[in-house]
This record gives C-alpha cells, structure tokens and sequence, in this order.
C-alpha cells in the first residue's frame, strides 16, 4: 500500500523594500525551479504587502529569500519570532550583527579576526554601514573621488565606513550548520566583486576550489566557522575574505547570502555534489530543528 508523506508547508519571504529587492526575486525564481515539489508546498509571499498572509496560513517553515534592509538585518526575524514561526538562517542578534558593518567590526576586532583597517587615505573603500550586494559600494584611487564616493555611499545609508583597499585574492567560503563548504575564488572583471559582478553572468570568474595553498585554505575555513560561532549565526551564511601575502582578511558575513543561479553558496555546495535542491532540504531542515 502506497502512503503519502504529508508535504512540508514553506512560507517563502520575497521581494521586500531595499535595494535588494531584485536579488530576492531571482533568488525566489531559482528556489522555485529546484525545491522538491513532492516534498514541500511553496506559499509565495510578497513582502511587505502582503505578510498579514503569515497570520492566516499555516506554515510548518518560513524560507526568508529576502536581502538587505528590513530582510536580513533582524527586523523579519524579530516578527516571525514574535508569531512563533520557525524559518531559515540566522536569529535576530547576528542578523543585525551581519548587517551592520561597523559592530561587526567591532565584535570581529575584539575576538582576534584580521580586518582591513579603518582610514581615509587612498587608496580606500567606501561603503555604506547598513546594506549588502555591494551596492553603494566604491573603491577610491584618487583623492579627489573621495567626496563623491561618500556621497554615493550615503544614498543607502546615513552612516558609512571607510576601510583600506587590499588589493589580493577575494574568495568566500560558506557553511551550512557545522559543515563548512568549500573555498570559492573570484576574479571579477572589474577593480572589485560588485554588484554586477555578483549577479550578471560573465562578469566574474568563479573558481572553486580556490587555488591557494592548501594551509591558507584551512586558515579560511576555521575562520568561516569561527566568525559563524562568534556572532552565533545560524542555518546557513557565506564570509567573505581577501587574501594578500599569505594573510587572510575578514571582509564580512552575509547571514542570508543570495541563492541566485550566479550565487557562490550553490556553487560551493555543488563542489562537494550537493544539489541546489538539496541544498534547500539541509537549509530548510536546519530550521525545523530550532
């Protein structure tokens, strides 16, 4: 006799406000594509107009395919624990922790992590202290571009940080639970891995593994878990790193790294034979579990 599993209800948190909204859905367009249909029921939800659904549906899970402010800077999360709903990814403290580049400087600093120092000499990087993707994001050369690029910076957020440029190997590793993925290296076509380079196809050279020497790798991976640990992520994120002369900079954690067919957490998972479907099961089992 044939008996059928009762299908998993996933609630999937979409679009949102930021400047991320783009990302979201083509996050959401590959979720679709890949998630195991026979397992799980998919309830598309447009944030934020339509969250009240959250209310009237019940979901066993809430999948947050949302990015940037108001999706992974703890304000969603703090909403779904206020109506008891299990979803995927990080809490509300290292959501906002991850956001906000200036305390997770702070905190990274305090607990040993090697990071770009602050400064406002050339070359510098100027970025907005809320936000991700890259966006608002400008690597400075010259001294008279200084100006503008705070002033670009400050379109997506109030505050900015200004860090030194460290012009080496930029790679990310990601982890899903305790299992840390694979080192990916990037070679964009551009000064640096920004927005287009992230989300055009083409625009950037992904290379996993990386091709760094092996005790470098190690070095990336255990910092991946121990800046994951640190902050007490949860679920699943992506830290990024640039390496230059044998040292490993922290750049920052991406506690819901976009899932896109261009993004480097699938590409990651996939060098070790993890599919994106199951990719989803592992991120999507990891919440149930909370």
């Amino acid at each position: 006799m044939l008996i059928l599993m009762k299908k998993i209800k996933v609630g999937v948190l979409m679009g949102g406000k930021s400047s991320e909204r783009d990302v979201s859905l083509m996050t959401v367009r590959e979720i679709i594509k890949n998630i195991d249909k026979d397992k799980y029921k998919i309830l598309l939800i447009d944030v934020p107009r339509e969250l009240e659904k959250l209310d009237k549906i019940k979901t066993d899970v809430v999948l947050i395919a949302l990015h940037g402010m108001g999706g992974e800077d703890g304000t969603i999360q703090g909403y779904l624990d206020t109506l008891g709903i299990k979803y995927t990814g990080s809490g509300v403290l290292a959501s906002a922790i991850g956001m906000n580049k200036k305390i997770f400087r702070m905190i990274a600093e305090r607990n040993n992590f090697l990071m770009p120092s602050e400064r406002t000499k050339v070359p510098c990087v100027v970025k907005p202290t809320n936000g991700g993707s890259s966006v608002g994001v400008t690597i400075v050369k010259k001294k008279d571009e200084l100006e503008r690029a705070i002033e670009e910076a400050k379109k997506f957020d109030d505050e900015i940080i200004i860090e030194e440029y460290i012009k080496g190997v930029e790679v990310s590793c990601g982890i899903i639970g305790d299992l840390v993925l694979p080192v990916i290296e990037i070679v964009p076509r551009k000064d640096f891995f920004n927005y287009e380079a992230k989300y055009i196809k083409g625009m950037s050279e992904e290379i996993c593994p990386a091709r760094l020497p092996k005790n470098i790798i190690k070095k990336i991976q255990n910092e991946t878990k121990r800046i994951y640990k640190t902050i007490k992520a949860e679920g699943y994120a992506r830290v990024d790193f640039i390496v230059r002369k044998g040292k490993v900079y922290l750049l920052e954690i991406n506690t819901l790294p976009g899932l896109t067919s261009n993004s480097l957490l699938p590409m990651e998972a996939m060098a070790i034979g993890i599919s994106y479907s199951q990719l989803l099961d592992k991120i999507i089992e990891l919440a149930l579990k909370k």
